[in-house]
């Protein structure tokens, strides 16, 4: 699941903590923390970890990722969405009237 990888890493760094620290004190490898913050990927069990040592919310840690490509994704769906669904009523409507026409007819 994807999670804010930048709250991950400023929580840490304000702890002090290096990553290898922040691996051993949730019980974790190196490698699952260092793709927690470069990726922002993490299990659910990752998750509920991170959260009982970093001290966070579970919402907190999920909240939409601040990554760019996970913005410009966001970005086109906000137009593509819109279209789309009008494109389905327009279909719909156009096939109801001729039905309708058609049954009438």
């Amino acid at each position: 699941m994807d999670i804010n990888s930048e709250l991950v890493r400023k929580t840490r760094v304000e702890r002090g903590w290096t990553q290898q620290q922040l691996a051993e004190i949730a019980d974790l490898s190196l490698r699952t923390v260092q793709r927690v913050e470069n990726q922002s990927a993490a299990s659910n069990e990752t998750v509920s970890s991170l959260c009982a040592v970093l001290e966070l919310d579970r919402e907190q840690l999920l909240e939409e990722s601040t990554r760019p490509e996970v913005q410009r994704a966001l970005r086109r769906l906000e137009v593509i969405v819109p279209m789309a669904v009008g494109l389905g009523v327009a279909l719909g409507s156009g096939v109801t009237v001729a039905v309708m026409l058609w049954m009438s007819g």
